[in-house]
This record gives C-alpha cells, sequence and structure tokens, in this order.
C-alpha cells in the first residue's frame, strides 16, 4: 500500500509539472531584460540594456518598447510597475540612477542619482502600499541600502552610523534578476530579506545573517534570488555558479520559519543548473529559471523538473492574479501556459 501511494504521488507530482510549457511572446535582439514586474493578468513591464523598456496592456499580446530618452546606454536591471503608468527603473552604475514615470513610460524623472565611486544598485522590492528599498554592492564595508515610503518618489540612504550590514571581503549582490531583496509585510510592520554571493553567500532575514549552503568562495557564485511566502512561512533561495551554468551543485536552499528558527529540510532534486531567479505561484508551485532551462516545483522546492531548455534571467507571477511571465537575453519575454 505504501508503495502503492507514493507511486501515486510521484505520477501526479511529474504529471502537473509537464502540464506546463513556455509561450514567447516577444523578443529584441541585442537586448538583454533582467528587470520584470507583473501589475496583474494583462499589464506587464520588462526593462533592460541600451535604455529599453518593454510593456503589455493586454496580457502580452502586444508590447510597446520604450526608449528612456536620454538613458540611451544605461542598463535597467531591476523595474517595479505599480500600474499601466507607473513605474520604477533603476540604472546599476556610473552614477547610479533610478527613474519614474507616471504617465506610461513617456517621460521618466530621475528620483535617485547618486555617482559615489563604487556605487553599483543590484535589486529593488516594493510592499503594495508603497514601502520599497533598493540594495547595492559594499562601499566601505557596509551593504548599500536605501528605502522610500512613497512608491519611489524619493529615496533615503541609510546612513553608514545606523547601517549594520557588513560585508566580508569579497562579498556582494548579483544584479542578475533584480530579486535577491524581497521586501515583505507591509509600511508598518516591513520583513526585509536579502542575499548575497562572491567569497561568502548568506541570507540576512530581519536583520539576522544566516550562512547559506549554496556554493560560493568565487565571485560568479552565491545566491542570486530569494522568495519569501510569509503565509506558509517557506524561504526559497536559488543561485550557483553563473560561469558553470549546468552545474546543480548547492544551487538551491529552502527555509520553513518555526516559532523565530529558520528549519531547513533537505532538498531531494534540485534545479538543473545555476539559476538567477526563483519565485512562488502558489504556495507549493514554483518555477526557477537561468541560462540553460526553467525548472518547476509542485512541493514547496523540494523537487524540481526541468521543463524547457530556453534561457532566461527573470520570472515572476502576477502581483494581483495567476499568469507567470520569464524574461531574457535578445529581449525575450515569455508566459508560463498549460499544455
Amino acid at each position: 500500500m505504501k508503495t502503492f501511494i507514493l507511486f501515486i504521488f510521484f505520477t501526479l507530482f511529474f504529471s502537473l509539472i509537464h502540464a506546463q510549457q513556455i509561450k514567447i511572446l516577444t523578443n529584441k535582439e541585442k537586448i538583454s531584460l533582467r528587470g520584470l514586474s507583473v501589475v496583474n493578468d494583462n499589464i506587464i513591464w520588462a526593462s533592460g540594456s541600451n535604455g529599453q523598456v518593454a510593456k503589455s496592456t493586454d496580457g502580452g499580446k502586444n508590447f510597446e518598447w520604450i526608449t528612456v530618452r536620454d538613458y540611451e546606454k544605461k542598463d535597467f536591471r531591476d523595474i517595479e510597475a505599480f500600474d499601466a503608468n507607473t513605474a520604477v527603473i533603476m540604472a546599476v552604475d556610473s552614477p547610479a540612477i533610478i527613474l519614474k514615470t507616471k504617465d506610461g513610460g513617456k517621460t521618466w524623472n530621475e528620483v535617485f542619482h547618486d555617482d559615489t565611486k563604487g556605487m553599483f544598485l543590484d535589486a529593488m522590492d516594493f510592499t503594495k502600499d508603497g514601502n520599497g528599498i533598493v540594495i547595492g554592492d559594499p562601499i566601505n564595508n557596509k551593504l548599500f541600502i536605501a528605502t522610500t515610503g512613497n512608491y519611489g518618489d524619493k529615496w533615503s540612504v541609510l546612513k553608514p552610523e545606523k547601517n549594520f550590514y557588513t560585508a566580508d571581503t569579497g562579498e556582494a549582490f548579483f544584479a542578475a534578476s533584480g530579486t535577491n531583496v524581497k521586501l515583505s509585510g507591509n509600511k508598518y510592520n516591513p520583513i526585509i530579506s536579502f542575499v548575497t554571493g562572491g567569497t561568502d553567500s548568506r541570507l540576512i532575514f530581519e536583520g539576522t545573517p544566516v550562512a547559506l549552503n549554496i556554493i560560493h568562495g568565487k565571485d560568479s557564485q552565491g545566491a542570486n534570488s530569494v522568495a519569501v511566502n510569509i503565509s506558509i512561512s517557506r524561504i526559497v533561495i536559488a543561485g550557483g555558479d553563473f560561469n558553470n551554468p549546468q552545474s546543480s551543485e548547492k544551487n538551491l536552499e529552502v527555509f520553513t520559519i518555526h516559532n523565530g528558527k529558520l528549519l531547513i529540510p533537505p532538498i531531494q532534486t534540485p534545479p538543473h543548473g545555476y539559476r538567477s531567479c526563483v519565485a512562488f505561484i502558489t504556495d507549493d508551485l514554483l518555477v526557477s529559471c537561468g541560462l540553460n532551462g526553467i525548472d518547476i516545483s509542485n512541493d514547496g522546492g523540494i523537487n524540481w523538473k526541468l521543463i524547457s531548455n530556453e534561457s532566461f534571467h527573470v520570472c515572476a507571477k502576477a502581483k494581483n492574479g495567476n499568469a507567470v511571465f520569464l524574461a531574457g537575453k535578445d529581449g525575450r519575454i515569455a508566459k508560463l501556459v498549460k499544455e
């Protein structure tokens, strides 16, 4: 009987996974997309290299490609959209810049500018009520952090004397998918989670650093993405070695939060290679993507199945809806659909 039950479980598990496939919606040569924000099942924004932003208001049937004027050489590694008209984009360095549009991308205003030597922004995240955070590589061994409380209209940099987030030598963030920081909760009770990589790889959860069992030690290794589901008290972290994208060695870690402690259930089948992004679709269903393909997990991140060899940098579920989209090289934007 036990063997029969296990057989039924795994049959259902893999049949659900195989029901997912990728549908390419648009592409643009020589453009790398690493920023993706899905407002609902219809409104999708993406951002990337050469000052490019893509937007759809009909679920991906049509995309408008926008070149941000005067920023044509900038690489916008992350984007946060609030509706069809309002979005914030982040340019990583030289100088580090954040822009905001309130007219659907026709015009953009600088809301943050920092030309400090060594500035390099990596990712940002927002709560539904406009509380936001942006993180960047260490300056004088302090991880860079700035916050906003008004949907990105103004930003406040965490001053060094109040910044307790100290980085080890060679430890930093990756600007791979804009998902190595997660801001949960609300404006009055924010829960901050972010993950680092390089010579060390750590989860910093509510101010407490936790060593990760993600591969690290080189500047190409470490955690790239964190997905947090507070409703089920689960954190899933993806990464690996982007110089060895086929390797599944120590590329994922899962935590469950129990009585304030982080417990670590063992991974049985990891994603099939380096993964730059991971996201919850439902409480049990997750998607991860990277340079060599896309994986799905139907059991909260314990077992993963490769569903596509297509390369993508970032994946995201609609904040108000069920649709799941991906973005990556050559300006490709795709949708996760059922067969």
